[in-house]
């Protein structure tokens, strides 16, 4: 087991190199550069001298081995469009607020998902079945930044504010009516896929031999669900969970564009469009680590959770 996640941490480490040496020679070929928004007002001389100060003047292979050798210490860089803030601050400052909103959807769709298939499963034909198929339906067909629309124009602006965000010093109240709206928009769609595989799982459970003994047995519906269901019917959804993690902790760009949060998100479109190279690195190559570390994250706990999946891990060693 030990050489298996070793093997996937290698794994890890080599994407990241290719992600961050394919986005490095990607963005150096899109035309314009960072100083060509202020072209009109700057003097060519102020210009070139941005260029040295930044490094942009020395060859694109001497700028990508000077990025690697200050990678390596730590140092992401500093941002061109505000100087004096690093991208090590940047990702301090915002991610906590793009985590935040990231979690407490992967919650809330989690909790709602899961209890809506399993009671679609146990009701199969009846009312909460079509409800839960026609909210996993929704999910699937309206994007999230249309439903954040919606939440903003229907639900927005009596109890809850149509933009904002936590600031130090709120209570719990408060947090609740300034996130529930952006967690709702970004969960929708966990939501529908959840409650749908959870559903399909359940059902597939429900007609193995072992669930017709323990009823045979005489065991309560309660006892079947914890006990036999659940054990069996969660496996499949762990495959699920952490891409879904990793989508919603860093894909909520446009939810937090819409709700004006000011997390790592909106930073990130901001940068690409202010072609602030360094920030543009730095944020592309943390979510990239985050994404791979769930995943790496799912196999390893898929194969704690599953013995014939360690079985063969062990095997293959």
């Amino acid at each position: 087991m030990v050489k298996y996640i070793l093997k996937k941490i290698i794994y890890m480490i080599v994407t990241l190199w290719i992600i961050l040496t394919v986005t490095f020679f990607l963005m150096y070929s899109m035309p314009g550069d960072p100083t060509q928004a202020s072209a009109k007002v700057l003097p060519e001389a102020v210009q070139k001298n941005l260029e040295a100060k930044w490094g942009l003047d020395k060859p694109l292979g001497e700028q990508y081995v000077i990025y690697l050798k200050n990678l390596i210490h730590g140092n992401m860089g500093e941002s061109y469009m505000t100087p004096g803030l690093t991208a090590n601050q940047a990702i301090e400052e915002r991610f906590p607020a793009s985590l935040q909103l990231g979690l407490q959807a992967v919650a809330v769709s989690l909790i709602l998902g899961l209890i809506l298939g399993i009671l679609a499963a146990f009701n199969r034909g009846k009312w909460i079945d079509f409800v839960t198929i026609f909210i996993a339906i929704l999910g699937v067909s309206i994007p999230s930044f249309v439903f954040a629309a919606l939440l903003q124009k229907y639900a927005a602006g009596g109890i809850f504010p149509i933009i904002g965000w936590v600031t130090e010093g709120m209570g719990l109240a408060d947090i609740f009516k300034y996130t529930a709206l952006p967690t709702m928009a970004a969960a929708i769609s966990g939501i529908a896929t959840y409650s749908r595989f959870m559903r399909s799982s359940v059902l597939d459970v429900l007609g193995a031999d072992y669930i017709l003994l323990a009823k045979s047995k005489g065991c309560s519906r309660f006892q079947i669900i914890w006990r036999h269901v659940m054990r069996n019917a969660i496996t499949p959804i762990i495959s699920i969970v952490a891409p879904q993690i990793a989508a919603i902790v860093t894909g909520s760009f446009v939810i937090e564009r819409i709700f004006s949060i000011p997390g790592l998100g909106r930073y990130y479109v901001d940068s690409v469009n202010g072609r602030d190279y360094p920030m543009i690195l730095a944020t592309t190559l943390f979510f990239s680590m985050i994404f791979i570390i769930c995943m790496v994250g799912m196999d390893i706990l898929y194969a704690v959770v599953d013995p014939r999946v360690r079985k063969s891990i062990i095997d293959g060693n």
